[in-house]
C-alpha cells in the first residue's frame, strides 16, 4: 500500500489507521502463513507510517513482516516504463515523473524481486469485513491467461471516458453497465499475479508505446486515473487477462457522477448484491461504522 505526505494529512493518517486495524483486527492466518506488507512511502511518512503499524501488529495473532519500499526509488525504475502512457492517463497535459508512482500496478512484475509471486496492491481509504487470507484465495480462481484481479468500477465514469467511442459505435458494450456491459475496472483492490505478468508475452506486448498509443487512438481514450485508466482500456479489448473479482470485494462508496450527469443510470452501475467484504470510501466517502 502507498502511504506518502502523511505528515501534510491527518485525514491520510486515519485512514492508514482505520484500513490497517480492519485489515488486522479480521486477519486470520494459518500456522505456516505470513502476512508480508509492503509499504511504499518517503521521508517524514515513513517514520509515521512505521508507527502506526508498530502499534496495530502489537498482540498480532499471526507472523508479519513489514516491508519498506522507498517511493523515489521505485519511481526511478517505474519512469522508463511507463512514461509513454502517463500522457494518456494522468491529469493535466504533461508527464511529470512524480506521477509514475500511480501506475506502479502496472509494472510491478519488471521491479519487485522475482521471488515475490503474487501481491495484493490496495488503496488506503478501505475497511475490511473479512480475512484477508479470503482475498488472497482468489488467484486459485484466475482462469488460464488472467494476470491480475479487479472489480468492476461502479460509477458511470467510463462510460463517459468512452463517449466518442461509444457513438461511433452504438451497439457497442464498452462502457455500459453490467452484468452484460464493460463498466471498467477500480483499481481501489487489484490481485497482481506477478509470475502470470512476466510470462504474459500479450501483456508486456501491451505496455510498449506504441501499443498504448494505438489502443488509445482507437477508443479516443483520455484519462486521468493512471494504472485504473491502463486497465479498463486494456480490458476492452483483451478481457481474458483479467479475473473479475466480485462488487464485495471492493464495495465503492463514491456517487460523485450521480449528481454529474448521470442520474438516470447511475443505479445500474452502483447496485452490488452480497456481504460486503472490503467497503472502498473512494473520493472521501465516509465508510459505514461497524
Amino acid at each position: 500500500m502507498m502511504f506518502t505526505k502523511a505528515e501534510r494529512s491527518p485525514a491520510l493518517r486515519a485512514k492508514g489507521q482505520a484500513a490497517l486495524g480492519s485489515l488486522l483486527r479480521h486477519g486470520r492466518l494459518g500456522g505456516g502463513d505470513a502476512l508480508h506488507l509492503h509499504l511504499v512511502t518517503e521521508g517524514a511518512s515513513r517514520d509515521i507510517g512505521l508507527g502506526l503499524l508498530r502499534d496495530l501488529l502489537r498482540g498480532a495473532a499471526f507472523r508479519h513482516q513489514v516491508i519498506v519500499h522507498d517511493v523515489n526509488e521505485l519511481t526511478e525504475k517505474l519512469f522508463p516504463i511507463v512514461e509513454a502512457m502517463q500522457k494518456h492517463f494522468s491529469a493535466g497535459s504533461g508527464t511529470y515523473y512524480s506521477d509514475s508512482i500511480f501506475f506502479l500496478s502496472v509494472a510491478m512484475h519488471r521491479i519487485m524481486p522475482k521471488e515475490i509471486t503474487q501481491i495484493i496492491q490496495v488503496d488506503l481509504d478501505l475497511k475490511y469485513k473479512t480475512n484477508i487470507r479470503d482475498l488472497f484465495d482468489e488467484f486459485d480462481n484466475f482462469p488460464e491467461g488472467a494476470v491480475i484481479g479487479i472489480a468492476r468500477e461502479m460509477q458511470p465514469v467510463y462510460r463517459h471516458t468512452f463517449w466518442q467511442y461509444r457513438r461511433e459505435n452504438p451497439q457497442t458494450k464498452v462502457g455500459d453497465p453490467p452484468p452484460d456491459g464493460l463498466p471498467g475496472f477500480n483499481s481501489g483492490v487489484l490481485l497482481l499475479n506477478l509470475e502470470a505478468m512476466r510470462q504474459s508475452k500479450l501483456y508486456n506486448q501491451l505496455l510498449e508505446p506504441a501499443m498504448v498509443q494505438k489502443l488509445t487512438e482507437k477508443y479516443h481514450f483520455k484519462g486521468h486515473l493512471g494504472d485504473q485508466d491502463f486497465f479498463t482500456m486494456v480490458g476492452m479489448e483483451h478481457p481474458e487477462l483479467f479475473h473479475v473479482l466480485d462488487c464485495t470485494w471492493n464495495r465503492q462508496l463514491c456517487t460523485w457522477w450521480r449528481d454529474h450527469g448521470y442520474s438516470d443510470v447511475f443505479d445500474q452501475y452502483f447496485q452490488c448484491e452480497g456481504e460486503v467484504k472490503i467497503y472502498h470510501g473512494n473520493c472521501n466517502t465516509p465508510i459505514p461504522e461497524d
